[in-house]
């Protein structure tokens, strides 16, 4: 875990917001107490374990399907319902965490990767068992600027620094063709790039994140600036950080005032989280 705090920071921005319904701004001035963040998400390898020691059955198990990203099936996939405005995402039955692209797939392979097709009930059980907690929306993008202050990623301004690649996101025509080829791998491991600041991996792209806070896009207007934790209630939980699939022309959602949410029961072959303390 990597201690962060106490510490003051702009949180959002001050641009005109791209994806409005997000309430990404106006920026404002956050104080935060001291908290502990771990340095990647939680891999296959550690959910695994979690799994073996508790019998925990996600919420995709339990429902018997979940979404997984067109280009990750195989060839010979059976035909599936797919959702309607984003073609590329799949109902696949049998794709849980431990076969993430349906039932022909593993997680044998990719231990270090992260872990996918978790819903939010998933990622705070797994907490409970850890003695750990989801970070708030606000230390998570406390943690991933990195000191950064002000940047749009956690490295700073600039997507690819003289052409480096920083971060794991959809590269080639989006929804198409990757520019990876066949080659192509939709994650990496929990530990790919270089890590920011404080020494965080893949805070942007790679997978979403869950947080511990209910969406709402007016929660700048919230008016709490000392450890925020956002709304009393809502229906989506606020996930951060993008993922693969993200795409300039599609989602640039993979700056560090970027935020989104997701239904606390939804899984998909995109969303994982990371841990917190204190």
């Amino acid at each position: 875990m990597v201690e962060v705090g106490p510490a003051t920071f702009t949180m959002g921005n001050h641009e005109v917001p791209r994806w409005p319904a997000d309430g990404e701004g106006p920026a404002r001035e956050v104080q935060l107490s001291p908290f502990s963040i771990s340095p990647t998400a939680v891999s296959n390898t550690e959910f695994a374990r979690f799994v073996d020691a508790t019998g925990h059955v996600t919420d995709a198990e339990r429902f018997g399907w979940s979404f997984v990203f067109a280009l990750a099936l195989p060839d010979d996939a059976p035909a599936t319902r797919s959702v309607v405005g984003a073609p590329w995402w799949r109902q696949v039955e049998g794709a849980s965490w431990q076969h993430p692209s349906g039932p022909g797939s593993s997680v044998r392979e990719v231990g270090d990767h992260p872990v996918v097709h978790v819903s939010h009930r998933d990622a705070r059980l797994y907490c409970a068992w850890a003695g750990l907690r989801l970070p708030t929306e606000a230390e998570w993008e406390c943690a991933a600027r990195g000191g950064c202050s002000g940047a749009r990623y956690p490295w700073g301004n600039e997507l690819e620094p003289d052409g480096v690649a920083m971060c794991n996101i959809f590269r080639g025509e989006f929804p198409h063709r990757p520019s990876a080829g066949p080659d192509w791998e939709p994650t990496v491991a929990v530990d790919s790039f270089a890590p920011n600041g404080f020494g965080l991996h893949n805070m942007a792209g790679n997978v979403w994140e869950w947080c511990a806070d209910w969406f709402d896009p007016r929660v700048a207007d919230l008016g709490a600036l000392s450890d925020p934790t956002g709304p009393g209630t809502g229906s989506h939980r606020v996930i951060r950080g993008g993922s693969y699939l993200c795409h300039d022309s599609y989602c640039d959602r993979y700056r560090v005032a970027a935020r989104s949410s997701n239904a606390p029961d939804s899984s998909t072959a995109n969303m994982g989280f990371r841990v917190a303390s204190g």
